[in-house]
């Protein structure tokens, strides 16, 4: 089917399922949307649908992608507000939704993260391996002075 010949209803429902599949934040549906050739008008009308039907909601998209991006792609804080930051979300925002991580938990993961990376280095000093290491870590998002914390 053609985009162009779709209907206002039958795009609100795929901008429905589009937000069901997955949480989404405004700025991917409103990148979503330009798939379509709506007027500004339509675009608002979906737009707050989606919000007042609770298939849109920002403080949730930036839960959902905090958690998924520390439990599963073990990303710091640094690399995750970045790109929260990129999505349009706000430093507010992502403030009060950074207690998703616990805070055992980034330590646990920062430490075998460590450990796993330092021991692969091979035919290297020490201080070699721990300087790639380091910055193979503040590359995955972790702050500095939290590595150096924990690695001494």
């Amino acid at each position: 089917m053609d985009k162009k010949s779709l209907t206002f209803d039958e795009i609100k429902l795929k901008l429905v399922n589009y937000c069901v599949y997955q949480d989404r934040c405004h700025y991917e549906v409103e990148q979503k949307m330009k798939e379509f050739l709506l007027i500004p008008e339509a675009k608002d009308e979906i737009f707050l649908y989606l919000i007042k039907e609770n298939y849109l909601n920002e403080e949730r998209f930036t839960r959902s992608y905090i958690r998924g991006k520390f439990y599963i792609k073990h990303w710091g804080r640094n690399k995750i507000k970045m790109n929260l930051k990129q999505k349009g979300i706000t430093e507010k925002l992502i403030s009060k939704c950074m207690d998703e991580i616990d805070a055992d938990d980034y330590d646990k993961t920062l430490k075998k993260i460590y450990q796993e990376y330092f021991s692969r280095q091979k035919g290297l000093k020490d201080y070699q391996k721990r300087s790639k290491t380091i910055q193979y870590l503040m590359t995955k998002g972790y702050e500095y002075q939290i590595i150096l914390d924990l690695i001494n």
